[in-house]
């Protein structure tokens, strides 16, 4: 297992910098932002597995020829008291790096759905006590607040979308069908699982590029994604004309800190205090109090001026490229000596 392990460190270094600030960069996954969805998604999937692999491969390179066969060595000391003389201290520090490393990972992902389950359980506490019901259909309440807000809560059956008073009376009927399909969309793609795995990734590996420009990214073609749902019953006017209303009313200050993080996941993350909405941070927004400025301005860019999807093959080449990704470091840690 001499080659795998550095195979896998070169893989994983080339998906921590330069592939992510090259795709960050690229102009097309306007064009296709679930094509793009996918392999940021894969990026990061095989970026990690790579990182890990490469140390697990390193350690166990003196006791077996794959990655399964030293883990069955590995247990073998452990559990049988056998002989660990075949480690050495630079084996055994690899190994102790990937089990600490793989903790950690697993520790952020869980500790970052705790939080974001208990700021949701906190919202709907309030959203009990202040909100009333929108004649807009189940599952929408409305807010007594003057500025344009609009965003999601989602929690399966009990997930809900919060209007606010300034925003209705913002918005002609056709604007507020199109923030409601947007929001809609937000709660049936599930893009809170999404933003929940890309925002602990980050919290758990801050100094990696790839977080950050990661979850900057899956930020904004969930966007592009629940825009698209909308343009399917409204046109491009009516959407832009929403987006602007909205980002004028995120662009207020706010008392209160920063939320957890952006997205659709965390508007648990709001306060709701004396009597009406306080939005803190940044809110989940239908069509742009979510956004950063950035954001919302790709947002409206794409709708003003619309570029074509990526052709079929295109996009197949691409979903191809992703399944490689993620089956090349598989296949260099479970397949016995196909590197030597």
């Amino acid at each position: 297992m001499f080659w795998t392990s550095y195979l896998l460190a070169v893989l994983a270094l080339i998906l921590a910098w330069p592939v992510p600030v090259l795709l960050s960069r690229a102009q097309w996954p306007a064009r296709s932002p679930f094509t793009a969805m996918v392999l940021w998604q894969a990026i990061a999937l095989a970026g990690g597995l790579s990182m890990i692999g490469a140390m697990l491969v390193y350690g166990l390179e003196p006791i077996g020829d794959n990655l399964i066969a030293g883990l069955k060595s590995l247990a073998g000391m452990v559990f049988n008291n056998e002989p660990t003389t075949a480690l050495g201290f630079w084996h055994l520090f690899a190994l102790s790096a990937a089990a600490l490393l793989t903790a950690h990972l697993v520790f952020t992902l869980l500790l970052t759905y705790y939080k974001i389950e208990r700021q949701r359980r906190r919202h709907r506490e309030l959203l009990a006590l202040l909100a009333s019901p929108s004649d807009d259909g189940p599952g929408t309440v409305v807010i007594n607040h003057d500025s344009p807000v609009a965003y999601c809560l989602p929690g399966g059956a009990r997930s809900v979308t919060v209007l606010s008073d300034g925003l209705m009376a913002a918005l002609e009927p056709a604007e507020l069908r199109a923030v409601l399909i947007h929001e809609n969309a937000h709660l049936s793609q599930r893009h809170d699982l999404l933003l929940w795995a890309f925002a602990a990734w980050r919290q758990a590996l801050p100094w990696f590029p790839t977080t950050r420009l990661a979850q900057t990214a899956v930020n904004s073609l969930i966007e592009m994604l629940a825009d698209d749902v909308a343009l399917r019953t409204e046109s491009k006017g009516t959407l832009i004309k929403a987006i602007a209303i909205v980002a004028s009313g995120s662009s207020q200050p706010t008392p209160g800190g920063q939320a957890f993080s952006r997205g659709p996941e965390l508007a648990g993350s709001q306060a709701l205090s004396a009597g009406s909405a306080v939005v803190e941070g940044n809110a989940v927004s239908a069509t742009g109090g979510a956004d950063s400025p950035r954001t919302t301005a790709s947002r409206v860019s794409r709708l003003l001026s619309p570029k074509p999807p990526l052709t079929k093959p295109v996009r197949v080449l691409v979903l191809l490229a992703s399944a490689l990704l993620l089956a090349v470091p598989t296949a260099l840690l479970i397949v016995p000596g196909l590197l030597g």
